[in-house]
């Protein structure tokens, strides 16, 4: 198994969320994670799962980490509730992290066995959007992880004012065909399929 984090976060202060919501909208950044995670399995928190549309994102499975063993997806052949990372040992499929923060934290800080392998760091330069309220969300402490822990393997893409870099775990043996997946789905940003 590879895991793989995917985030885009604000420059400066690692701002990944303003309460319930992104606090920006740009349309690049969803199609960039819809053409990495097409076909895999995304791992969501339960806030992140329910800010899908309807739940959902076509031709994905999705693992919900909840502590609530009860909860209800939205489909049941290609959701389901995790509630202990433990019970994704044995798989054997990529794995990519779609937040929110919490998850984050839990993969970046937790145990080694968990980490990472590959980060798809993914840098907002812009403004927030103002209007939002609530609380910020960030993600500092695992940035100070990807800072210490990982190596960027990948040049600098820049579109729409994102700034997007891969970088993997140092000393790891990472799938390489799963970096080249990643980097082609970055590049071929024009291919909207």
């Amino acid at each position: 198994m590879t895991i793989v984090a995917i985030w885009c976060r604000h420059t400066g202060d690692n701002v990944i969320g303003i309460g319930q919501n992104i606090p920006w909208h740009i349309s690049s950044d969803f199609k960039r994670f819809r053409r990495i995670t097409e076909g895999g399995i995304v791992l969501a928190g339960e806030r992140t799962y329910e800010s899908f549309p309807n739940k959902t994102l076509p031709n994905r499975k999705i693992y919900v980490l909840t502590f609530n063993p009860a909860y209800e997806v939205s489909d049941k052949e290609n959701h389901f509730v995790i509630t202990d990372a433990d019970a994704l040992k044995n798989e054997s499929k990529t794995i990519y992290l779609s937040g929110g923060a919490s998850v984050y934290k839990l993969f970046m800080t937790g145990a080694v066995e968990f980490m990472p392998d590959v980060v798809v760091d993914c840098v907002y330069q812009g403004d927030l959007n103002a209007d939002l309220k609530g609380q910020k969300v960030d993600i500092t402490p695992c940035v100070d992880v990807l800072k210490e822990k990982y190596e960027q393997i990948s040049k600098d893409y820049m579109e729409d004012n994102i700034t997007t870099r891969v970088l993997v775990k140092k000393g790891d043996f990472v799938d390489q065909s799963v970096i080249k997946h990643i980097l082609s789905a970055i590049e071929n940003k024009g291919e909207n399929k």
